[in-house]
């Protein structure tokens, strides 16, 4: 056996980075992925709540109220949602999961009384079946829309751009593209499938008012409109987004996931969640629109703690997606040996454009759809979405909130100057907050 005790690993280049350029050497074209970033960057793991103690009091976990409902789309809208809890699930595309992921992310959803988003490539009708709210993503390829999938949805999701990806379009690959994906789209099957990273039909803020006018006009002015921005410039992407006529903003950090992009545009593009949320909020306060605009965050959300930080530096609600899918069985330990077959391992497979997936989730292959039980499925996601509730309750409670929408950005303390500066809360033991101009 081989001493390696003395040997000193490159900081610069380190053994996956050799790994990456003998495997660009080799192969002559960049590495395409799934998941979201895998960098270490600031995150809500850097704030910690302020408990109450003497100058504020807790409230009692088992006889004092802490509501959680959250609406959302009341600007505009004459039917806007009131979801039960402030967390709900993002869009992903049949094609990148199968038929059987999409009705239990529906499933679990309405379990727990929370909507499900539909993702590029249409709605399918076991996803609008088993939704109690499903929203409907609107996006640059128009791949499966059409007005009666529209009137259908209880909110449409103009999606500008996603966090892992803002700025560029997205792709499936031809292994995922089976006859039924193909037939939504209006595609070929078997065929490399990329969609456009801009709206066809407009080139900025006045092109996207008048879409949301047409939608309006479509839905007969009932349905919320939200638009989805990826975190990049976002103080100025709000504005827009709420001057155009936005009911709702989603904002999402570059730790949200994708089903296949290249991998130098997740870990490089775009800017984490947590400065993306407060200046979110700082575009909201300016137009004098926060609460009245609804902002939803995602990108990286894994714990009630995330969900109640989050909520606390202003958002209404979260969305999650990788996170939903772990629920369902992506990377589970059960499928070991298969993953290794792959040439990894269950807590690190992101291959999802290969539609290789052993637990069944992000594939077209029958065979392993087939093992994914959309029921079961759907219950392990609504547990998994109630444990995300009774935490973000729980410390509501433990800072005073009889509401999660009452914690807010005085309940919180930043452990790194970075993580201070970015949500623009005060670094813990102190007043300090970095780059505050006060």
């Amino acid at each position: 056996m081989v001493d390696h005790s003395w040997m000193r690993e490159s900081a610069t280049f380190s053994r996956p980075v050799i790994a990456e350029i003998e495997r660009a050497a080799r192969t002559g074209i960049y590495d395409i992925r799934g998941f979201g970033a895998k960098r270490r960057v600031p995150c809500f793991d850097d704030l910690v709540f302020l408990g109450a103690s003497m100058s504020r009091y807790p409230l009692e976990g088992y006889r004092e109220r802490c509501d959680t409902r959250v609406t959302l789309g009341d600007r505009f809208a004459s039917k806007p949602i009131t979801l039960d809890i402030p967390i709900t699930i993002a869009g992903m595309s049949f094609g990148a999961l199968s038929a059987q992921a999409k009705e239990a992310l529906g499933r679990g959803a309405s379990l727990m009384g929370t909507s499900t988003t539909t993702g590029d490539g249409g709605m399918t009708p076991e996803e609008r079946g088993q939704s109690k709210y499903l929203v409907y993503q609107y996006l640059p390829s128009r791949y499966g829309m059409n007005p009666e999938d529209l009137r259908k949805a209880d909110a449409i999701e103009i999606v500008v751009g996603q966090g892992a990806k803002p700025g560029g379009g997205g792709m499936l690959l031809g292994q995922k593209i089976s006859d039924r994906v193909a037939g939504m789209r209006d595609l070929p099957a078997g065929i490399d499938q990329r969609s456009a990273c801009r709206h066809p039909d407009w080139t900025g803020p006045d092109d996207l008012e008048i879409k949301i006018q047409e939608l309006r006009e479509i839905t007969d002015w009932q349905t919320p409109i939200y638009v989805k921005v990826g975190a990049a410039r976002t103080f100025y992407d709000v504005t827009l987004a709420v001057k155009s006529g936005a009911d709702v903003v989603v904002v999402d950090g570059m730790q949200g996931g994708t089903a296949a992009t290249q991998d130098v545009f997740i870990e490089h593009v775009g800017v984490p969640t947590l400065p993306a949320v407060r200046q979110a909020v700082e575009a909201l306060d300016a137009l004098g629109m926060h609460r009245k605009v609804q902002l939803i965050v995602s990108g990286g959300i894994r714990s009630g703690a995330d969900v109640a930080k989050a909520l606390a530096m202003g958002a209404d609600a979260v969305s999650i997606g990788t996170a939903a899918l772990i629920a369902l069985g992506d990377n589970n330990a059960q499928y070991e040996a298969e993953y290794n077959k792959l040439g990894t391992s269950a807590g690190f497979y992101d291959d999802y454009q290969d539609g290789r997936d052993p637990a069944g989730i992000c594939t077209q292959d029958p065979e392993l759809a087939a093992r994914l039980d959309p029921e079961v499925a759907g219950r392990r996601l609504a547990n998994y979405l109630n444990v995300l509730n009774l935490e973000a309750q729980t410390i509501a409670r433990a800072c005073g909130k009889s509401h999660v929408h009452n914690l807010e950005r005085e309940d919180l303390a930043a452990l790194s100057i970075e993580a201070a500066a970015m949500a623009g809360v005060p670094l813990a033991g102190t007043d300090w907050v970095p780059g505050s101009r006060l």
